[in-house]
């Protein structure tokens, strides 16, 4: 499949997993905020532990998701209902927000000891769109999008991010819903159907097929193509 790059005025990017390899560190972050809750649980309850699944428990139910609606479809999916809580609440506490809270600090300290390792031919293709007068726009659901753009020395490239805080600004929900890249596409000043969504995530695509968004393309890092043809990407990739 060839793109008409006449077609279009703008490629929408998501951050983690299409430009920078921290989807990885995203995961390693959720692994291991929830083995330990987890397992603390396994023992109160005497119930058998069984481990986040960094393949299946990661891609179906955190992966591109805000950081505690992640936590929410997790826990859902095993049966278990925690309270809200509070945004402030510390990693102690066994709440929606405490997990999540935990969770990033975890992401933090991994990040700041492993660095960020971006992906060149998408920092490369990103470049050449540019040159041929096409504008770029980075989308992530995380809080720490800005640092991360910033450690990868990539944040200059783009015409427009739209992350995790502008999220909680704007009162935009999560993928699956297209808000953050209709945002974009509004920052950019272009319509949905004349943009590009690029995406790592099956909930990604999925947000950008209900956009309406003119093409959306799936970059496959972790054998899963089928489902994000299921998903609503328009084409899949390996790499850019």
């Amino acid at each position: 499949m060839r793109i008409n790059l006449k077609k279009f005025e703008a490629v929408i990017f998501d951050m983690d997993g299409v430009l920078t390899d921290t989807a990885s560190t995203h995961a390693k972050a959720w692994k291991k905020t929830f083995d330990e809750y987890l397992k603390k649980r396994a023992r109160q309850k005497g119930e058998q532990f069984r481990p986040f699944g960094v393949n299946f428990d990661y891609r179906r139910h955190v992966d591109g998701k805000p950081r505690y609606d992640g936590v929410d479809s997790f826990l859902r999916s095993r049966g278990i209902s925690l309270p809200r809580g509070d945004p402030g609440d510390g990693p102690e506490r066994e709440t929606v927000y405490g997990l999540g809270n935990k969770k990033n600090q975890y992401f933090v300290r991994i990040l700041k000891k492993e660095g960020v390792r971006t992906y060149s031919s998408s920092v490369d293709l990103i470049r050449e769109l540019k040159t041929r007068g096409i504008k770029a726009a980075v989308i992530s659901s995380s809080l720490n999008c800005g640092d991360v753009l910033d450690a990868a020395n990539i944040r200059g490239l783009f015409d427009v991010k739209v992350d995790g805080v502008d999220m909680g600004k704007l009162g935009l929900e999560g993928k699956p819903n297209p808000a953050i890249f209709i945002e974009a596409a509004k920052k950019l000043r272009v319509k949905p159907k004349r943009s590009v969504v690029v995406e790592d995530s099956l909930a990604g695509v999925e947000a950008g097929r209900r956009g309406g968004f003119g093409l959306v393309i799936g970059v496959d890092r972790q054998g899963q193509a089928e489902e994000l043809r299921k998903n609503g990407a328009d084409m899949v990739v390996k790499d850019l």
